[in-house]
């Protein structure tokens, strides 16, 4: 560690480097100001599409203030780590509905700790050279625009599903931050968006949850209701909701960007306890201890044991009325839960209006 002051622009490079030995595919540097996504931010709150989700509006000016979170932050380093599994057959999955869908992102092991750890290392490598300094790591754990900050350190662009995208990676990626109290150089945003007149996210959306291009009423997505919404999903949307239990990947699946996305190199996103080949009535029979055991460690645990019971509920009401299928759902009938009971008399009834079995 030198006495002297860092040299910032060979200090920021530094940080590049280290970001992508650390596993990241890209890493950028961008200022506090998100004005204009500020403004975005809050006429998407005023239409009301975060629905329950209040914490959206919870932080006030935080979430578009970096350095009102963390005072004294200067920059933010972006960064994005690829998530997708080699062998994903996502669109054979979606089309065997008597399967379970789990969004890719979710396969694997929760994300949150290992980008995290990462980050952590990243900073321990910026000290090892300059010494103490205020920082702070975040994954999509806080009140932080991450997108539009990814957007403005030059890591792609946010499209009309309103995903980042990248015209050399796609999307399946995960974002984190590194909040710095440090005056690095700052990278040049993305200079455009490039989804020109494409409007296959919003056309194949099966909930039609786009109120618009860039705009996602989160209320109709089938990430919020199976994920995010603590009550009963809505009944005029369990049928489009198909076998996706836990998440929504079609607005990925179907964006030509993705045909550029590579396989990630992390071991920890790989599918485990077979959840990318799951069939609707194995999972749906799990016991809330084989669900704990089977998700520790995992995003799922996100939705709990109910939640889960719930979402494989509106699943089977829409797989074919085969017995395994009516035997499953009869078996939970009586189940403890409200929610679950009425989701599973939902299925039931769906079936029965099949005709007679």
């Amino acid at each position: 560690m030198s006495d002297s002051p860092p040299d910032l622009a060979q200090l920021a490079q530094s940080i590049k480097d280290w970001g992508r030995e650390l596993g990241f595919q890209q890493v950028g540097i961008t200022d506090v100001d998100l004005g204009e996504h500020e403004a975005h931010l809050q006429r998407w709150l005023d239409a009301g599409y975060q629905g329950e989700m209040d914490y959206m509006a919870a932080h006030g000016s935080k979430r578009s203030h970096p350095d009102e979170l963390v005072p004294g932050t200067l920059r933010v380093v972006s960064l994005r780590i690829d998530y997708l599994p080699g062998d994903t057959r996502m669109a054979e999955r979606l089309a065997q509905p008597e399967q379970a869908y789990v969004s890719r992102y979710a396969l694997g092991r929760d994300y949150h700790k290992l980008v995290r750890k990462r980050l952590q290392q990243l900073a321990e490598r910026i000290q090892a050279v300059i010494g103490p300094f205020g920082h702070r790591a975040f994954v999509d754990s806080a009140p932080v625009l991450e997108k539009a900050i990814a957007e403005k350190a030059g890591l792609g662009w946010i499209g009309k599903n309103t995903l980042v995208l990248n015209r050399k990676a796609g999307s399946w990626f995960f974002l984190g931050e590194l909040f710095v109290d440090i005056a690095l150089p700052i990278d040049a945003p993305h200079a455009s968006e490039h989804c020109g007149r494409c409007t296959a996210c919003m056309d194949i959306c099966p909930t039609a949850a786009f109120a618009g291009p860039y705009v996602l009423d989160a209320r109709r997505c089938i990430s919020y209701l199976t994920i995010e919404l603590k009550g009963s999903i809505p009944e005029e949307l369990r049928a489009p909701i198909g076998n996706r239990v836990f998440g929504c990947d079609d607005c990925q699946i179907v964006c030509p960007w993705n045909r550029f996305a590579r396989p990630t190199e992390q071991a920890d996103f790989q599918p485990r306890h077979g959840l990318d080949s799951g069939g609707l009535v194995e999972l749906f029979l799990w016991t809330e201890a084989e669900f704990l055991s089977r998700t520790e460690g995992s995003p799922l645990r996100r939705a709990g044991y109910e939640r889960w019971l719930r979402n494989l509920a509106v699943g089977l009401g829409n797989a074919p009325s085969t017995i395994p299928v009516l035997e499953a759902l009869r078996a939970r009938r009586e189940h403890p839960s409200e929610l679950v009971r009425e989701h599973v008399a939902w299925a039931l009834a769906r079936h029965h209006e099949k005709g007679p079995h």
